[in-house]
């Protein structure tokens, strides 16, 4: 009889510790969503560790979504934003090919954040605003030359003709930046985006602006984005491609995309510089977006329309994926959103199943670790997933459980 109390004893005390242990670790996942919940803000989209927090940014020069197209991206994400000229070919204006997604996706998910693009360095001609940026219409008005920016060394105005046609703004030029800052503000106004992307922010050395004018312009792409989100309204939000460094910009940004547009910015030391980033901004309130994208694709842009998908890039993607994904995941913070594909057209990954991305995730049990002081082996536990990454090596494994 007594040798059975005991055993009942040990019994219930070992339950108790299974209870107590389950309860801190409700209790440290609660305090993850308390803290996410802290940092938010009421027009940010939802955030959740269920599964990787996804963002989807798309577009298709010829049409507009078809209905199964919206479900689909829907059901993997609520944000969202619409390239520079997503279905111009059938409605002849970007704004109007935005507007038409924003009520798709707004129609079966109504807190869907969808954005609007638009670009402050180069003046793509689709949306309404830019329609007049070609050869022709500058011909016809010389006036908008003033806009636009003079390379000194030919002393006409600068081009961008791969891929696809474009002159390049001005940003020093007071006049313009007001008249961008009132595009801008149309564009979402028009359209009914729930924010605005904001491309070409980054502005130092190899980032295609005059290095003799990087201060003075680093200073004006400031001043656009401190009115620009004065005018915009407090309820939107303003993502800056990236600025996360660009100083003069930053306070006036409520997020960050991180595009990883060259093998310089995916190398070892660039990667840990910005976990440390992402850091920073959760830290800051703000939002984090890290977007990679499979190599061995043809060179073509959502310009000149849909890439070739021949050739295994759909299989190299899922090929490549994990490694990307580990990425993410050792420097995700609350509000961080990943994003993969192989290129800015709908049909460039962008309807591809990705079974890990759907996974229940789970939240992170704390910080990574770097495996040696000085080493390159880095790991993380969330919930339902261990991550390993050598980013030296280029290698990585995600268990889950």
């Amino acid at each position: 009889m007594t040798i059975f109390k005991s055993r009942t004893l040990s019994i219930i005390c070992l339950l108790i510790i299974g209870l107590s242990s389950c309860e801190q670790k409700k209790s440290t996942n609660k305090k993850v969503s308390e803290d996410t919940a802290s940092n938010a803000k009421s027009f940010y989209p939802e955030f959740s560790w269920d599964a990787t927090p996804m963002y989807y940014h798309f577009g298709d020069i010829d049409r507009v979504l078809k209905p199964d197209e919206v479900k689909f991206i829907s059901d993997r994400t609520d944000f969202i934003c619409i390239e520079k000229s997503h279905a111009y070919n059938e409605l002849g204006d970007q704004v109007l090919g935005t507007k038409h997604e924003v009520e798709a996706f707004h129609k079966i998910k109504p807190e869907t954040k969808v954005l609007f693009y638009y670009n402050s360095y180069l003046a793509w001609p689709y949306p309404r605003f830019n329609k007049e940026f070609t050869p022709e219409g500058i011909a016809n008005n010389p006036e908008l030359e003033k806009f636009l920016f003079v390379d000194p060394k030919t002393e006409k105005l600068r081009v961008k003709t791969k891929p696809g046609f474009s002159y390049y703004f001005d940003a020093l030029n007071p006049d313009f930046r007001k008249w961008w800052v009132e595009s801008a503000v149309k564009g979402i106004e028009i359209s009914g985006a729930d924010g605005i992307f904001i491309d070409r922010m980054n502005v130092g050395l190899n980032s295609d602006y005059p290095n003799d004018q990087l201060v003075e312009i680093a200073q004006a792409k400031g001043e656009m984005m401190a009115e620009l989100k004065k005018q915009m309204g407090p309820d939107k939000i303003l993502v800056g491609n990236n600025a996360a460094k660009t100083e003069e910009v930053y306070p006036h940004c409520d997020a960050f995309f991180f595009e990883h547009y060259n093998s310089s910015v995916t190398d070892k030391e660039n990667l840990l510089e910005e976990w440390k980033d992402m850091a920073r901004i959760a830290k800051d309130g703000k939002i984090s977006i890290y977007r990679f994208g499979a190599k061995g694709k043809k060179k073509t842009d959502i310009t000149i329309g849909a890439t070739d998908t021949d050739g295994g890039m759909e299989q190299r993607s899922k090929d490549q994926l994990e490694y990307f994904h580990a990425c993410f995941l050792i420097g995700a913070q609350p509000y961080s959103y990943f994003q993969w594909n192989w290129g800015w057209n709908l049909e460039d990954g962008n309807l591809v199943e990705y079974p890990a991305l759907q996974k229940p995730l789970g939240a992170p049990k704390g910080e990574f670790q770097r495996e040696t002081a000085d080493g390159w082996v880095f790991t993380r536990e969330f919930d339902h997933a261990s991550v390993w990454v050598n980013t030296d090596t280029k290698k990585a494994k995600i268990t889950w459980h």
